[in-house]
C-alpha cells in the first residue's frame, strides 16, 4: 500500500465513523443502551483531550462527566438531520466556559489567608432577648438562606438572586415571607 492509499483509507474510515454517529445519537434518543455505550466509547476520548487542553487531568475528567450529563439532559434537542459532532462540541464548549466562569467567580470572592481567622465564641444573650439562631432554624431552608445572604452576608438582591438561581422578585418574596414568619415567632414568644 502506498502512502496515498493509506491516507485515502484513513479518510474513508473517519467518514464512516462520522456517518454512523447520527444513527447512534438517534438510538440514544430512543433509549437504546448499545447506542449509548458506543457513543460514549467513541466520543469520550476526543472530548477528554479537548478538556485536557485547558485543564488538569482531574478537572478534565470532571468536565467530561459534566459534559455527558448535559448531553444526556439535552439529547432531545439533537436533530437527526444535523451532524453530531458540532452539537456535542457546542455542549462541551459551554461546559468548559461555565466551569471557567464558576472558577473565576470563586477566585474573585475567596481571599487566601495564611492563618484562618478564629471563630468567635457565641456571645451571651441578655435576658429577654430573642434567640436568633432558634428563630432562623424555624424558617424553611430557602427563606433562611435568603435572610442569611441579605442580612448577614450583606449581599444585594441581585447577588442573592444569582447565588440562588432565582429572580429578584422571588428573592423579595422569600424575604418577605421570612420576615412575616419571624414576626410571628417574636409575637408567640412575647417579644
Amino acid at each position: 500500500m502506498t502512502s496515498d492509499s493509506i491516507r485515502v483509507e484513513a479518510q474513508r474510515t473517519v467518514e464512516d465513523a462520522e456517518s454512523s454517529l447520527p444513527l447512534l445519537m438517534t438510538g440514544y434518543q430512543q433509549g437504546n443502551a448499545q447506542a449509548v455505550d458506543e457513543l460514549v466509547r467513541r466520543l469520550s476520548p476526543p472530548l477528554w483531550r479537548y478538556f485536557l487542553m485547558s485543564t488538569s487531568r482531574n478537572e478534565a475528567e470532571d468536565l467530561l462527566q459534566e459534559c455527558w450529563i448535559r448531553i444526556h439532559k439535552a439529547r432531545h434537542t439533537y436533530r437527526p438531520s444535523e451532524p453530531v459532532l458540532p452539537w456535542v462540541y457546542a455542549i462541551a464548549r459551554h461546559t468548559k466556559l461555565d466551569e471557567y466562569r464558576k472558577r473565576r467567580r470563586r477566585e474573585t470572592r475567596e481571599t487566601l489567608v495564611a492563618v484562618p481567622p478564629e471563630v468567635p465564641a457565641p456571645e451571651a444573650r441578655a435576658p429577654g432577648t430573642p434567640d436568633l439562631e432558634h428563630m432562623l432554624s424555624e424558617l424553611p431552608e430557602s427563606q433562611r438562606e435568603v435572610i442569611l445572604m441579605l442580612k448577614f452576608s450583606e449581599m444585594s438582591l441581585e447577588e442573592v438572586a444569582g447565588a440562588t438561581a432565582s429572580t429578584v422578585g422571588a428573592v423579595k418574596q422569600k424575604a418577605h415571607r421570612a420576615y412575616e414568619k419571624l414576626r410571628q415567632i417574636l409575637e408567640r414568644e412575647g417579644h
